[in-house]
């Protein structure tokens, strides 16, 4: 690290014109990878995605998406009874007009279900086209106006289903760009408190560069394969937040060797062998908890993985290249006021340290407890969508889909179960199916929008929408009867979705968990050149993450917060592929924290000899910066939670609560306190490890087990 750090200030120049051609790259072909990316959440080889691609390549609709619930209400005194042509004709024109769609509704199945109690409602299921690009939009619009075009004169149109729903509004949010903005002017206000110097606005550079590179980086790969759009507001938020943790861990160590009294070229060297070291280290952890996404069947997961990776190797580049090249050219004049110093560790978390060592099992069973309590909430997790009642409480979607409850419609049209029949056998298969306790009705559509090539679409309609681990038995009820049913060829539908997710995914969640496990476990024990202190941050990193999805269930699931803060109901369950998505980037993430904390105990520790004074002092020393890197991240997931979707919503605070979590209660108490209680054993690696991991051996100051001393100094 010491031989780059002189590398990169030689040639500073060129570091910085290097990175300016890489940001103006990244910048001119960011709109290009935008486009390439798709929400294609198909699980290739699973039952539920091989009917839906069979029924898609059929009738050109329906398979992977749930159908819109389009609305026709007459005036006060007038019913459907009374002007069913007149209805059939409106339905029939949305067939007709917008590309793509089957639309079932009373005149083509026959069902008076498709009518509110009431009778002045009627109701048709209209399935679409499933575009998986990024830029594609739904054709509610095309919906929209042809049933204004037929509508009858003094009647009200409505258009609803989980497509609409699931924006809780009608507005599309504020945009990558804008959440980009917020997160950054967040960002600025807490390096300004740091810094108390122009030297704020320089992870702010870092991060611009990563995130530039890390789209440049994205635009080969995308050529080889499919990346979710997810990855964009990953690379964008996330990479906003790493970057500028990194920088900042960097910059702030030159700055602490700069008031000690070294010349700028020194203080770069010393801060990008220090503290870059621990850069190398957090990114390639992160990039691991990510990776191991690559072990799952599933393509849109293993893009957020390959994606994802890209953003803390990015990062860490920028951090150790341009980084050094600023600080050896204009360091000293951007640390200008310069109200705050970094010559001695904060007396404030000194003390407080000195507080953990005290009272250590005082510290550590507490810190325990509550983690363990929030991990006990997480055990009542149910994984699959969010509940239409969470999904929007205004705008005319959420109007549409009231009207049709008032009148006892049941919301399990949102989500109807699909099965693929030969045509001869279909009405056979819906008494059969429709038999299936939990299934309000059978629809056997007629006319040739649901009838092709020897096969038509049974629609089953559940009595509740399959979005949970518990509604969704209806669903295997349903599959397990079909195998036994002659004529049916297979089961879709969003139910099945998640069944086939559940197997496909977390089926394989335990080899991902143990190859992130070992493979981290390696990294740190050469990191920090212990076999304990790795140990220890690979297990309660882990009862973290229990923690962490613990506060999802509270705050999401059972909506304790939600509404308040969002104004969104509680979920009933959290969606399918939310919980696997945070573990992996929160892993890597939280783990950043205990890297910075322990890299600079152990350098501490070498120095002293001492584990008490490695304590404080490292806590000293990193306390504030931990604290502010965290606040950073938070900022940065907080205007990723902004974005209209619900699952986003979801997915962008519990990675934000996890990062809380981990910088307050996990590193904040725990870590000192366990540090402390194991005392000289923390420093120990026997020869024979040390000599294949090719570092240096490590024999604690006094011999195993001897307790450290309870008091400072």
């Amino acid at each position: 690290m010491r031989r780059w750090a002189e590398l990169m200030l030689a040639h500073r120049r060129l570091v910085m014109v290097f990175w300016l051609v890489v940001a103006i790259a990244g910048g001119a072909v960011s709109g290009q990878v935008t486009e390439r990316m798709t929400t294609d959440y198909s699980l290739p080889g699973e039952p539920g995605s091989e009917t839906a691609e069979q029924i898609t390549r059929t009738f050109g609709n329906g398979g992977y998406t749930a159908p819109y619930l389009v609305t026709l209400s007459l005036p006060e005194g007038r019913t459907v009874a009374g002007d069913q042509a007149g209805v059939a004709a409106v339905f029939a024109h949305v067939q007709a007009e917008v590309p793509n769609v089957r639309v079932l509704d009373q005149a083509t199945t026959g069902d008076p279900a498709f009518v509110t109690e009431d009778g002045r409602t009627a109701y048709a299921m209209v399935f679409f086209q499933y575009e998986t690009s990024a830029t594609a939009k739904i054709p509610t619009d095309e919906i929209h106006r042809a049933l204004d075009a037929a509508k009858p004169p003094g009647t009200t149109i409505g258009v609803t289903g989980e497509s609409v729903l699931g924006t809780g509004s009608e507005s599309e949010g504020p945009g990558i760009l804008i959440e980009v903005l917020i997160g950054s002017v967040g960002a600025l206000a807490v390096l300004a408190f740091v810094f108390a110097s122009m030297l704020a606005f320089l992870p702010l550079i870092i991060a611009a560069a990563s995130i530039l590179a890390t789209f440049a980086l994205l635009l080969p790969l995308s050529e080889l394969g499919t990346f979710s759009a997810l990855v964009q507001f990953l690379i964008a938020l996330i990479g906003l937040g790493v970057a500028i943790d990194y920088s900042l861990l960097v910059v702030t160590r030159w700055r602490e060797e700069r008031h000690r009294g070294a010349d700028n070229h020194e203080a770069v060297v010393i801060a990008t062998q220090t503290a870059g070291h621990a850069v190398v280290f957090s990114g390639v952890t992160v990039a691991i908890g990510l990776l191991a996404l690559l072990v799952l069947p599933v393509p849109f997961m293993r893009s957020l993985g390959v994606g994802g990776a890209l953003i803390p190797l990015a990062s860490v580049a920028a951090t150790l290249t341009l980084t050094p090249a600023i600080l050896g050219s204009v360091g000293p004049r951007w640390d200008w006021p310069r109200i705050r110093r970094e010559d001695s560790a904060s007396r404030t978390w000194s003390r407080w340290a000195s507080l953990m060592v005290r009272r250590r099992w005082i510290a550590a069973g507490v810190s325990i407890v509550a983690l363990l309590a929030l991990v006990g909430a997480f055990t009542g997790i149910r994984v699959g969508m969010s509940s239409s009642d969470s999904l929007a409480e205004s705008g005319p979607a959420y109007e549409a889909l009231a009207t049709l409850e008032r009148g006892g419609v049941t919301t399990g049209n949102l989500t109807p179960i699909e099965v693929l029949a030969s045509t001869g056998r279909a009405r056979s298969v819906a008494a059969e199916l429709g038999r299936v306790p939990g299934i309000e009705r059978a629809l056997v559509p007629h006319g040739p929008a649901s009838n092709r090539a020897g096969k038509t679409v049974v629609v089953l309609i559940p009595d509740e929408e399959t979005v949970n681990s518990k509604s969704v038995d209806t669903v295997r009820d349903v599959i397990d009867r079909a195998e036994r049913t002659p004529g049916v060829l297979g089961v879709t539908g969003t139910g099945t979705a998640q069944i086939d997710f559940l197997n496909a995914v977390y089926g394989n969640f335990p080899l991902m968990l143990a190859l992130i496990a070992l493979l981290t476990y390696v990294l740190l024990v050469r990191a920090f050149r212990s076999l304990l202190l790795p140990l220890k941050a690979v297990l309660f990193n882990l009862l973290s993450m229990g923690a962490t999805f613990g506060l999802i269930v509270l705050f999401w699931q059972q909506g304790i917060g939600s509404d308040l803060v969002f104004g969104v109901s509680e979920t009933g369950a959290v969606t399918f592929w939310v919980p696997l998505t945070v573990f992996a980037f929160l892993y890597g993430l939280s783990m950043d924290y205990e890297v910075f904390i322990l890299a600079r105990m152990r350098e501490e520790y070498d120095a002293s000899g001492s584990t008490t004074t490695a304590i404080v002092q490292g806590i000293g020393r990193t306390g504030r910066l931990v604290t502010s890197a965290a606040l950073i991240l938070f900022l940065a997931f907080a205007a990723l939670a902004s974005s209209p979707g619900t699952d986003l919503k979801v997915m962008a605070t519990g990675l934000g609560f996890g990062i809380l979590l981990d910088a307050t209660i996990v590193r904040s108490m725990l870590l000192p306190s366990l540090v402390s209680l194991m005392g000289t054993w923390n420093w120990y690696l026997p020869e024979s490890v040390a000599k294949i991991l090719r570092v240096k051996p490590s024999r604690p100051a006094t011999a195993p087990p001897r307790p450290e001393p309870t008091r400072v100094g």
